[in-house]
């Protein structure tokens, strides 16, 4: 009986400040991967702070992928993701490596293992009004406008998220459908890379330990000089906060304290850390609702005192145990 083809592609996936990144290191430090960033926010160039970008070290000690390939003020899809890292996928295996996804963008997982929708395409004209209409109106009038519209969509968005509402909406206006209509709840595609089966989803039994580390994170942001990030940001003087990079949690929060004061007292501070918790605590209930929706992904419990052991003993299972 021949053996099976060895695995081109594994994941791993969680909530933000879950510990994928400890996680992929101790993982490449074995096995021979390269790690294909799955983040939204990582491929920005000049977004180290507020996105927890791996360090120079870090990214020497394995190959990184898919991390400072553009600028801010370009835009990054789900279409861009599944394109670029199904072939890096096949150029790490002829290198007879192993695929190593890492993030908690859960639209890119989401699009790599069930292909695309075939979604109307941007409008420039139609997001420019809906922007002008959100700065005059506000981003929850914009999300009541969706639910009269696009019901099963606004339901899962919260009424600040800017960007899935602008989207939502752009769409019904281009094509007189909702965005829920074009999702279709299409099964694993045969020619994806990657299979649900493995995917390792590092999912805290205690959401209370998540929150810690979340706040813990947030603070270290700010001690690192997160703040002076988003202010050199706004220097460029070519960046605005409708941009995706800065709709970003933490980045939208932090230029939006800076319009308010441009040196922030420590009032302005603790309103900041306290925004872009609550931000990042929001962030990490959707990516784990989204992980919830794979009954095939292998669950690790974060806060479990041996969950690494447990990613380890998971990847040998998948890729053997290392020569």
């Amino acid at each position: 009986m021949n053996a099976p083809a060895p695995l081109r592609c594994i994941a791993l996936a969680g909530p933000t400040a879950s510990g994928k990144t400890a996680a992929a290191l101790a993982i490449a430090a074995r096995w021979p991967v390269e790690i294909v960033s799955v983040d939204s926010a990582l491929v920005y160039r000049g977004m180290d702070i507020g996105t927890a970008k791996p360090s120079a070290a870090e990214r020497a000690a394995v190959p990184h992928h898919l991390i400072d390939i553009l600028e801010p003020t370009q835009a990054y899809s789900a279409a861009d993701f599944v394109r670029d890292a199904t072939r890096l996928v096949g150029e790490i295996a002829t290198r007879g490596r192993t695929a190593l996804l890492v993030g908690g963008t859960m639209l890119y997982f989401k699009a790599l293992l069930t292909g695309l929708d075939d979604l109307p395409a941007a409008d420039a004209a139609v997001r420019e009004r809906l922007e002008a209409r959100a700065r005059a109106e506000g981003w929850p009038a914009l999300h009541a406008e969706l639910q009269r519209v696009d019901p099963v969509s606004a339901a899962r968005l919260f009424p600040n998220d800017a960007q899935r509402i602008q989207r939502a909406l752009e769409v019904f206006e281009v094509s007189g459908r909702p965005l829920s209509a074009f999702h279709t709840g299409r099964g694993a595609d045969p020619h994806s890379p990657l299979r649900e089966e493995h995917l390792i989803a590092l999912e805290p039994a205690d959401r209370a330990w998540l929150h810690a580390r979340i706040a813990a994170r947030f603070d270290a942001m700010l001690a690192a000089g997160f703040v002076d990030e988003v202010r050199a940001l706004r220097a460029r003087g070519d960046l605005h906060p409708e941009l995706p990079a800065m709709r970003c949690v933490g980045y939208r929060q932090a230029w939006a304290a800076l319009d308010a004061a441009p040196t922030p007292d420590a009032a302005a501070l603790a309103e900041l850390r306290e925004r872009g918790i609550f931000a990042t605590r929001q962030l990490a209930k959707r990516q784990l609702t989204w992980l919830r929706s794979l009954p095939q992904r292998r669950v690790i419990a974060a806060d479990a005192p041996d969950a690494l052991a447990q990613v380890m003993a998971a990847v040998a299972g998948w890729l053997g145990e290392p020569a």
